[in-house]
């Protein structure tokens, strides 16, 4: 007797293709960031890995390059992906500890959750001056922020998998890595796709998508608000 076969777990391919990007480049910018503070630092510990002194320069590539992406995957997460970010009802169902939908909730929390500390760590990152580690200044304010939001991206991503795992398993994990896709979700609309949200973007119809107004995309405002200014200040900083 055959056991019934267990539907496949599918996710929107943008999503896939938009959560693969910026999770590879988190995690090479995690990893090179340990590199870097084992290279310069070592004040909390260090293992004994080579010293880069070029470590720093890939690391910040990482930083870069998840800096560009981030935004994107944003926008996407706030308005295609918002049943998997806190809820209006979300605080009073985190307090329903046992109830099945207890996970769930607690799913939406690390999710947000992430997603402003990865702004933390990018604003952070971005404050930093690329010569106070090589001349050994490491009392920086932004410098020790900056590792704090690394070792707080850590925690975030690990109960991210935990959590994903104890709502749906294996299945789940491995559906956000598939590369099939539907025909209405292929690649080849995406151009035309992105011309009509320019010109939705030039002639100002883009304000709907903000209409009504919701907590999650108050908190998209000011994440992108903090993302803009990272990209001003150093700029500033340099005249």
């Amino acid at each position: 007797m055959t056991s019934p076969r267990t539907p496949r777990i599918t996710q929107p391919f943008l999503l896939r293709v938009l959560h693969g990007i910026t999770g590879v480049l988190l995690i090479a910018a995690i990893l090179t960031a340990y590199w870097t503070y084992d290279t310069y630092d070592g004040r909390w510990g260090r293992i004994p890995l080579p010293k880069v002194e070029a470590m720093e320069g890939i690391h910040g590539t990482f930083g870069l390059l998840t800096l560009l992406i981030f935004p994107a995957f944003l926008i996407y997460a706030v308005h295609r992906g918002q049943k998997r970010l806190i809820q209006a009802n979300s605080l009073r169902q985190l307090t329903r500890i046992g109830h099945p939908s207890w996970w769930y909730t607690l799913n939406r929390w690390i999710n947000t959750s992430a997603l402003v500390l990865l702004t933390f760590a990018l604003f952070s990152g971005k404050m930093m001056g690329e010569q106070w580690l090589p001349q050994g200044e490491l009392d920086h304010a932004w410098y020790l922020a900056h590792l704090l939001s690394w070792v707080l991206m850590v925690v975030a991503i690990v109960l991210h998998i935990a959590v994903n795992f104890k709502v749906g398993g294996v299945p789940f994990l491995v559906s956000m890595w598939h590369w099939r896709y539907q025909r209405s979700e292929s690649p080849y609309f995406w151009p035309s796709q992105i011309a009509q949200g320019w010109v939705a973007l030039r002639q100002g119809t883009w304000l709907r998508w903000f209409q009504p107004l919701s907590g999650l995309m108050v908190l998209e405002l000011g994440i992108l608000a903090s993302l803009a200014i990272a990209w001003i200040l150093p700029l500033l900083k340099d005249r």
